[in-house]
């Protein structure tokens, strides 16, 4: 008989900053109970109402050098002047439970995960236009004008890579991508290579 194994599925959320990769990550997880958000260390300043250990590890540069050091990030990268690193050990844990696991991560870190998990389920998540993107920038009122430059910047660069991942969401309407993304897990989980086969199969 063939039987689902215990082993979860790690999925890479990618796009570029303002795209609504938290809102549309977090109405996943609060329809699904086999998902578990993987917390990123960041030297970047908390924001208003952002929680250490919940949204981000806030680290010095210095403690973040440390983690490199100590080879505790399966990617890390820089990104508009932050770094920014998925620790390890906590998504093999829950890999390792049978839990799905999503990374927020940019685009240069999610090349990294894809080199060293090729089995990782990647996705790209953007707004309709860069005009839509602007606006929803300018919107958040927690950026400078220099940093809404530096971001729209990146949003370009990263719009280049997007054609590397497996799937494209186009955010124009949350509670379709907030579907699409949770369609694309379970479709993922009910992938062959989850299952185990006994003696006598389907």
């Amino acid at each position: 008989m063939t039987t689902r194994n215990n082993k979860g599925v790690l999925v890479i959320v990618s796009g570029p900053s303002g795209a609504g990769k938290s809102t549309i990550i977090s109405r996943v997880s609060q329809l699904r109970p086999d998902i578990r958000f993987s917390v990123s260390a960041t030297t970047r300043d908390p924001r208003p109402g952002e929680i250490d250990g919940v949204n981000y590890y806030f680290k010095t540069q210095e403690e973040f050098w440390e983690m490199i050091k100590l080879d505790a990030f399966l990617e890390h990268a820089e990104y508009v002047g932050n770094s920014y690193g998925t620790p390890a050990a906590p998504v093999d844990n829950d890999l390792a439970q049978g839990y799905n696991v999503i990374l927020d991560i940019e685009v240069q870190g999610a090349a990294q995960v894809m080199e060293k998990r090729p089995d990782a389920v990647s996705i790209f998540l953007c707004p309709p236009s860069l005009e839509e993107l602007e606006r929803r920038l300018r919107g958040r009122g927690t950026d400078t004008e220099e940093k809404i430059r530096d971001r729209l910047m990146a949003a370009h660069r990263e719009y280049s890579q997007a054609h590397k991942y497996s799937y494209i969401i186009i955010n124009d309407d949350a509670d379709t991508a907030v579907r699409e993304l949770d369609a694309i897990i379970t479709a993922e989980r009910c992938r062959s290579k989850y299952f185990l086969e006994g003696e006598n199969t389907l």
